[in-house]
């Protein structure tokens, strides 16, 4: 018997193909897919926006290797808990839910 395992996907065509659907089933996974473009229920979506504020947001890098250096900076950050408020807000399981939305009202 399998442990329940359920991974959350974001709807891209690939993940909906057949041999991901098959694999699932091979491994006694759930795939549980979420709505159409919800970038607040994806974490790695947040922590990618704050990641672009952080290193990218209206900065120019004239090299590629000042780049590299700017984006390794704000990994640094997070594994050092530097900015560890606002991160903790940002990855909060705060989802908006459609449960009251216009589309669920009879």
């Amino acid at each position: 018997m399998c442990a329940p395992v359920t991974l959350v996907l974001d709807n891209a065509k690939y993940q909906r193909c057949d041999f991901v659907q098959n694999k699932a089933k091979e491994l006694c996974m759930e795939l549980l897919f979420l709505p159409s473009y919800s970038p607040n229920m994806n974490l790695i979506e947040r922590l990618w926006k704050w990641r672009k504020k952080d290193c990218l947001n209206c900065k120019y890098y004239s090299k590629c290797s000042e780049f590299v250096e700017a984006i390794q900076k704000s990994l640094q950050k997070t594994e050092n808990k530097e900015n560890i408020n606002d991160l903790d807000t940002l990855l909060a399981l705060n989802f908006q839910l459609y449960d009251d939305s216009i589309y669920n009202r009879a």
